[in-house]
């Protein structure tokens, strides 16, 4: 599954919502570093309950629009 994501580094507070076909995520952590990075991965691992290595960043490491690929075994 691919997803299009447009993430928000310091946020108050971390949390998902969908607006349309795009997920718009809302991370606490600054863009520095890889921070706020390591930690879209993180709450996206607990929004659909797997595990980090199945999430992988396709493209957008240094912006705030990205394409994650989600594997899921079936």
């Amino acid at each position: 599954m691919i997803f299009n994501l447009r993430v928000s580094p310091r946020a108050s507070r971390n949390h998902i919502e969908q607006i349309g076909n795009v997920l718009k995520v809302y991370l606490t952590k600054p863009a520095y570093d890889g921070l706020a990075n390591s930690q879209l991965i993180e709450l996206l691992s607990e929004h659909f309950k797997i595990k980090k290595y199945q999430i992988k960043l396709k493209s957008g490491v240094k912006s705030r629009n990205k394409i994650v690929e989600i594997n899921v075994a079936l």
